[in-house]
């Protein structure tokens, strides 16, 4: 007997490709039918069937307050009232970029004095990608293996054979010479940074960098490595793009590039982008940094960048309602529930017999079936990845959401209280035992 669901993903799946209008919705990686999504509130959402599960998806990290916070959603309805689109400037996007800047600070340090809105974090890279070659004239671009930036073309590239090798398209419709623009070189390896700029260094424009790794599972960047970027791009002429879109405002109230100055590893990027909680769940992202270097945005500088959409006065409401609650004892909250769900998590696990890790970077976590959290893509690809499926069902029988894939993080919110801190600890036992028994 088939549910809502399973009718639901039959329909789907005629009318769009693959049932599914972004790819890992689809559960592909763990089997079954997909969740439907009905309505959220708090760190609940409950599916087509009616079924409600406590979700540690959080929609992919913007939901920090929880589903449906009363006053953002309140603003947002506010602002519907007004209008829904003006294709103009409006007051909510100045009031947002100055929060913006306002937040992202340690001490005298301010890498973002200018920002620019746009509607997703695939449009914020993707201009801060032509801004730097804008600003520097040059065309290469340096990405980490196993790090996601959004799908626009340059970004969909596939490692070559050694560090000074051109990439290849990493997606069909890629073409070749675009692809060969990017250089793809491991994570966490400062021989390998050292030696793409020996060889291409007065060509590449850009390091573009997650803040902290949380597409090939939650890979930290080492001590020191981010700052080791920065420096390197900078002798050379190039410039460092912090992406932000996942960990800004999600970790720390100034974004993982706030939590590392606190840590007492200072460095300074060029262009930051932000996305998923900068917009509180609607589309809404940014790019900011130096006046210098934001400036070269067109109508003040060569570099065109346009959208109708951006800076939607909906979006707007949202991300200033939810950044404006974003307080410091959220971050508090947040921080002291991923404590205690990893340690659960690292627990049950051992107790299990299951080789694990529980890698963490701020309050993201996630678990990876080997014996050491990775460093680099391949090590994270190497793990006893088969062992997530059964886990993840075996929480999602039990009323708990997960994400439906080994390499993506574990999202909590302040919504989650103890009730639900509770039953995600209660679960987590039987879902090891699951994973133990799993065979590839």
């Amino acid at each position: 007997m088939t549910d809502r669901n399973d009718d639901l993903f039959d329909t789907a799946r005629r009318v769009i490709p693959g049932g599914v209008n972004s790819p890992v919705r689809a559960y592909g990686s763990v089997g079954g039918t997909p969740r439907f999504l009905a309505s959220a509130s708090g760190a609940r959402v409950t599916d087509a069937a009616g079924q409600e599960y406590i979700d540690l998806v959080a929609s992919w990290g913007p939901a920090l307050l929880g589903h449906a916070q009363p006053d953002v959603v309140a603003a947002v309805q506010d602002a519907a009232t007004r209008g829904l689109s003006f294709g103009a400037p409006t007051e909510g996007e100045v009031e947002l970029a100055e929060l913006i800047a306002d937040r992202v600070r340690h001490g005298d340090a301010r890498p973002v004095e200018r920002v620019r809105l746009v509607s997703t974090g695939t449009e914020a890279t993707m201009t801060a990608i032509r801004l730097a070659r804008g600003a520097t004239g040059r065309d290469l671009l340096v990405k980490f293996a196993g790090h996601y930036h959004g799908h626009s073309d340059g970004l969909l590239a596939a490692a070559g054979s050694g560090v000074a090798t051109l990439a290849l398209p990493g997606s069909a419709g890629v073409p070749a010479p675009i692809a060969a623009q990017t250089l793809v070189i491991d994570y966490n390896d400062p021989d390998a940074l050292a030696a793409v700029f020996a060889e291409h260094g007065d060509r590449i424009a850009a390091v573009i960098v997650e803040a902290a790794s949380a597409n090939m599972g939650v890979v930290a960047p080492l001590p020191g490595f981010n700052r080791l970027i920065a420096e390197t791009a900078h002798a050379h002429g190039a410039l460092m793009i912090l992406d932000e879109v996942l960990t800004g405002f999600r970790v720390h109230p100034a974004g993982f590039w706030g939590l590392q100055q606190e840590a007492g590893e200072e460095y300074q990027p060029d262009i930051i982008t932000f996305g998923k909680v900068v917009g509180g769940g609607m589309p809404l992202a940014a790019l900011g940094g130096r006046a210098e270097v934001m400036d070269l945005l067109a109508p003040t500088g060569p570099v065109y960048q346009a959208g109708t959409l951006s800076g939607n006065p909906l979006s707007v409401a949202a991300g200033l309602a939810t950044l404006r609650l974003a307080t410091p004892e959220v971050y508090d909250a947040v921080d002291a529930a991923a404590d205690r769900l990893a340690t659960a998590l690292d627990a049950a696990l051992t107790d299990a017999g299951v080789v694990h890790a529980v890698p963490r970077a701020g309050n993201l976590f996630g678990v990876v079936f080997a014996p050491d959290a990775p460093r680099t893509y391949a090590e994270a690809q190497a793990q006893e990845s088969f062992r997530y499926a059964p886990f993840f069902h075996a929480m999602r029988e039990q009323g708990i959401a997960l994400p439906p894939s080994v390499f993506e993080a574990w999202f909590l919110t302040v919504a989650h209280g103890e009730e639900e801190l509770a039953a995600i600890e209660a679960a987590l036992p039987a879902a090891a035992a699951a994973a133990a028994c799993a065979q590839p």
